[in-house]
């Protein structure tokens, strides 16, 4: 494991998130406070994963810094969550499991490693190496048919599909609005975790071509466990307030589950388990201090960052 706290910081013992709409956030001593109609709530920041930052929201520059100096990451999103319109920083400062996952990503062989230990996490058989990718894709439509008929027929939600338009959030069945608000907040906890550990939301491996397409493999690791029974026993207890009542239930599913700590190691474990290489340890120091220059990149290995080499010119026998 790597040695540096700042690069892998344990957003495992954080909490999941908070989601807030129509207020006033302002900074309060070492933490934040929210302020709207009600009066003043103080929101202590250092262990907090995401802030999700719905409409009607005001956020000052302090309490931002704040947030940020606490390795909250902070996502503006819309009504119910349900939309990621940007992200802020994460905890970590290094690039040191961002570019340990793009080389993953960029080699055709790694990156099917990666898909297959994705598949297979979801699964409790064995997943023989003769399996091809297009029926373990067909194994995978099998389990999550079953688990949607499943909650069905426990709760007595009555289930045609996953249907839902965008334009027309309302005309969507309960059921369906309350699997969109759950899954949208699984997803800004995944996002949370993918940043805070320093990769990127958007080198997904099976999912492709989105800027959350990270965030949509892990997520789908937990959807059959949690987001789906989650949304179909608010959906089986009335149909007022359905998104409201779904993000609490997701809250606290997502702390009894231990969420945020299983997508850390989940991640860890799809990517694959390796010891800091040299490249690493040279950046290692900078890590501390964001403000500090990092590495250089060299054929021959990582060279140090901030220093001048204008007298390898000399000892190379060229000239400046």
């Amino acid at each position: 494991m790597v040695g540096d706290l700042h690069a892998l910081p344990k957003v495992r013992d954080g909490l999941s998130y908070l989601y807030v709409e129509r207020c006033r956030i302002e900074q309060e001593e070492h933490a934040i406070a929210l302020f709207d109609a009600a009066g003043q709530v103080d929101v202590p920041c250092a262990n907090l994963a995401v802030l999700l930052l719905g409409p009607g929201t005001n956020v000052t520059h302090a309490a931002m810094r704040t947030l940020a100096e606490h390795g909250c990451a902070v996502v503006w999103v819309g009504e119910g969550g349900v939309r990621c319109y940007a992200v802020g920083l994460g905890k970590t400062r290094s690039a040191r499991n961002l570019l340990r996952q793009a080389r993953r990503w960029a080699s055709p062989v790694e990156r099917l490693a990666v898909v297959r230990r994705l598949y297979q996490m979801r699964f409790e058989e064995e997943l023989g190496p003769e399996l091809t990718l297009r029926q373990i894709r067909g194994m995978e439509g099998i389990r999550v048919r079953a688990a949607y008929a499943g909650a069905s027929r426990e709760t007595g939600v009555a289930w045609t599909g996953r249907s839902y338009d965008r334009g027309r959030w309302g005309g969507a069945d309960p059921v369906n609005r309350a699997l969109s608000a759950a899954n949208s907040c699984l997803y800004g906890v995944c996002q949370a975790a993918i940043v805070a550990m320093g990769y990127s939301p958007g080198l997904g491996f099976i999912h492709t071509g989105k800027l959350l397409s990270f965030v949509y493999d892990m997520a789908d690791l937990y959807k059959t466990e949690v987001t789906i029974p989650v949304a179909f026993r608010i959906a089986a207890a009335g149909e007022q307030q359905v998104e409201t009542r779904v993000r609490r239930a997701c809250r606290e599913a997502f702390h009894a589950t231990r969420l945020l700590g299983r997508i850390a190691v989940d991640i860890e474990r799809a990517l694959g388990e390796e010891e800091p290489s040299e490249a690493a340890e040279v950046t290692a120091g900078v890590d501390e201090d964001g403000a500090l220059p990092g590495g250089l990149w060299d054929p021959d290995g990582t060279v140090a960052g901030g220093v001048s080499y204008s007298g390898e010119v000399e000892r190379e026998g060229g000239r400046a």
